[in-house]
């Protein structure tokens, strides 16, 4: 009893130290993400106190710390961009998100998210990454980010770096170094975040007071606001609502797989991202920008002690009081402070790892990668991820059939094929050729449908063709269709074809396709030694008597 009573203190003291670090690291990037959002500081904090908070209750992995993430921001920055600054469309499209990852998590889709290729990841998040440093560069100058996309910012960078406001630009620089070059024996007592945000406005009220400031921010509690819209921005809502709802499911599921590999346990990845949902259709009604699991945080939370969800939500009540207590003080920090922190977050987005081995991965994974950065940074999120994912599916179709074909083998003697027992080998002797074995492994989809279809036509001329599917596990529609076009084309050629060894998935598709409808019973045969007689069958009916 003392021994149970003993390990609950302690591990609600590990939650207590993880809840309260959490949140020391979460209020600089809250502030930040916040503001590079354009919904201003504020609803950066409520997005933090609010995923962070309804994620870690309902939730499906036990560690995570959740809240404005560098992915989340740079959409939300898009759509209230693209919406000339409606703050009401930005905040329903949260909800609209939330809602959408509830029924990711209740349809299981949860699975299905962590199969986007890591190609298709990588280079998404490291255009996220460009991105973000994009988007700080005017800030760090001194200047207010020009409106328009990626293009329009980066032509307007010549003229702001020709007249830069030096005061601001030293403070964002002394605070990158500040992000870069603490030391470890610091960080561990204040997280560089926090350190920055604190020096950085110091040095600005004291020494550098040109440099501009986030200005005057709202107190007092949150209140829940329902979003007013026209019919006309419904589109627009429900696009970057997907955006949101994808994107932070990818982020916070590879967070959970993170925290998975850091404390040896197992998220539920369906209930993470109905946590997920809720938390930030909470954030959108009360004003708060979107979240998703956030790497660094969980990292923090686990490495001061957390072992249950008790410290995620804790980190988001201890939010909430400093919001309500120090929030004015927030008022005073200079813009170019934050855009410090967000640089190196940025940087730290870009998948480093992956470009490090550019040089020695395979060059189609090389071209999927650099193609969802390019189209990230300057196309849009939706299209990007759907370009990568299609060209992994082509990559991996293609690869697959190249698969498919090295494994098919034609066989007109025993010589010519494997694993064929001493009556199967006989049989073939005999046929002298009018009998051709087909052997395929591995599942038939359409990428090799046509091949093995034009490889069944143009084999040696016979009487019998028997076609052994013991070892394929599945068929897709298009291969079948294919079997049907290769079936049709032998019979006219008066050969005999024979299935063998169907298992049930592959019989159930070929019969809903209609293609074992083309043949009698004697066509079908549950191995390849009675396919294989069977030919033998109809080539001595036929007056064509193997030889002895």
């Amino acid at each position: 009893m003392e021994a149970a009573h003993t390990s609950f203190i302690k591990q609600r003291r590990g939650d207590l130290f993880g809840g309260l670090t959490a949140a020391i690291v979460a209020l600089p990037l809250a502030l930040a993400f916040g503001v590079a959002s354009g919904a201003g500081a504020l609803a950066g904090l409520y997005g933090a106190i609010f995923v962070g908070f309804f994620a870690a209750v309902f939730g499906g992995t036990r560690h995570q710390v959740s809240g404005p993430t560098g992915p989340m921001t740079v959409v939300m920055a898009l759509i209230i961009a693209q919406s000339s600054g409606n703050l009401t469309l930005a905040f329903a499209a949260v909800v609209l998100a939330g809602g959408f990852q509830i029924l990711f998590g209740l349809f299981g889709i949860g699975r299905y998210v962590k199969l986007v290729p890591q190609p298709v990841v990588s280079g998404f998040m490291s255009g996220i990454g460009v991105i973000i440093i994009i988007l700080q560069l005017a800030p760090a100058l001194g200047f207010d980010p020009p409106s328009g996309a990626i293009v329009v910012k980066l032509a307007a960078l010549p003229a702001m770096i020709s007249q830069p406001n030096w005061q601001a630009l030293v403070l964002c620089a002394a605070c990158l170094a500040i992000m870069i070059a603490t030391p470890k024996r610091i960080a561990a007592l204040v997280p560089p975040p926090l350190l920055a945000i604190l020096i950085g406005t110091a040095a600005g009220l004291l020494f550098l007071r040109s440099a501009p400031v986030i200005g005057t921010i709202p107190s007092g509690l949150p209140e829940v606001t329902l979003p007013s819209l026209k019919l006309a921005d419904v589109p627009l809502l429900v696009r970057f609502a997907l955006i949101l709802a994808f994107l932070g499911s990818i982020d916070s599921l590879l967070t959970s797989l993170v925290a998975d590999s850091v404390t040896r346990t197992h998220h539920d990845s369906n209930r993470e991202l109905i946590g997920q949902g809720i938390g930030n259709v909470a954030a959108g009604l009360f004003g708060g920008i979107a979240g998703a699991g956030a790497t660094m945080r969980t990292l923090v939370n686990i490495r001061a002690g957390a072992t249950t969800r008790f410290s995620g939500a804790l980190h988001a009540v201890v939010l909430l009081l400093l919001v309500l207590g120090f929030g004015g003080a927030a008022s005073y920090i200079p813009l170019s402070v934050l855009a410090g922190i967000l640089l190196k977050v940025g940087f730290d987005i870009i998948d480093w790892r992956y470009l490090k081995r550019i040089h020695v991965v395979p060059r189609a994974g090389v071209v999927i990668m650099l193609t969802t950065l390019l189209a990230t940074v300057f196309v849009d999120l939706m299209t990007a991820v759907a370009v990568g994912i299609v060209m992994a599916a082509l990559l991996f179709v293609s690869r697959m059939a190249d698969a498919q074909m090295e494994s098919a083998r034609i066989a007109f003697s025993p010589e010519h094929a494997t694993d064929l027992s001493p009556e199967e080998a006989a049989i073939l002797d005999r046929a002298a050729g009018r009998i051709v074995l087909f052997h395929v492994e591995g599942p038939l989809s359409f990428g090799s449908a046509r091949d093995i279809a034009r490889m069944l036509q143009t084999s040696p001329e016979k009487d019998a063709l028997v076609i052994d599917l013991s070892d394929v596990p599945f068929i897709d529609t298009s291969a079948s269709m294919a079997l049907e076009e290769a079936i049709l084309g032998l019979r006219d050629l008066n050969d005999r074809v024979i299935l063998a060894g169907m298992r049930p998935r592959v019989s159930d598709t070929l019969r809903k396709t209609g293609v074992l409808q083309l043949l009698v019973p004697d066509q079908i045969a549950s191995s390849r030694l009675e396919a294989l007689k069977a030919a033998e069958s109809y080539t001595t009916a036929n007056g064509n008597t193997p030889s002895p």
